[in-house]
């Protein structure tokens, strides 16, 4: 018998943190035109999130990794891929604002902490807003 521990975590959570609808931009690969011009090819879906400030733990995995910048952790359903270069794989994005109310912004998924059949738990690093 398995656990899902978020779907029995996020309704207490979210009396504090409601849940975002976020955009998760998916990296599908590349597509490569005449010219040798590299192109992403990329899913993207909305998904429920919950987005938090970094634990002390998060923190420390993060400095383990020398990943810097605005970093928040979110959980959410799903096998969000972080980057793995020897692959070229991953490199996937949430979009979100960096306060509530602000201008949404790309949060590229720089490390994963849990993954399992059905939710995540990944630490996302602050690319750039959108304009």
């Amino acid at each position: 018998m398995s656990w899902n521990l978020r779907a029995i975590a996020n309704p207490i959570t979210q009396v504090i943190n409601a849940n975002l609808t976020v955009p998760w931009i998916q990296n599908d690969g590349w597509t490569i035109d005449g010219a040798g011009k590299r192109t992403p090819v990329t899913t993207t879906v909305t998904v429920q999130a919950q987005v938090q400030a970094m634990s002390a733990g998060d923190l420390k995995h993060a400095d383990s990794q020398n990943i810097q910048g605005v970093m928040r952790s979110v959980y959410m359903y799903g096998d969000v891929q972080g980057i793995v270069r020897a692959t070229q794989q991953g490199g996937d994005v949430l979009q979100f604002p960096m306060h509530p109310g602000g201008p949404v912004a790309n949060w590229l998924v720089s490390s994963v902490i849990e993954t399992w059949s059905d939710w995540c738990h990944v630490i996302v690093t602050l690319q750039s807003p959108l304009v």
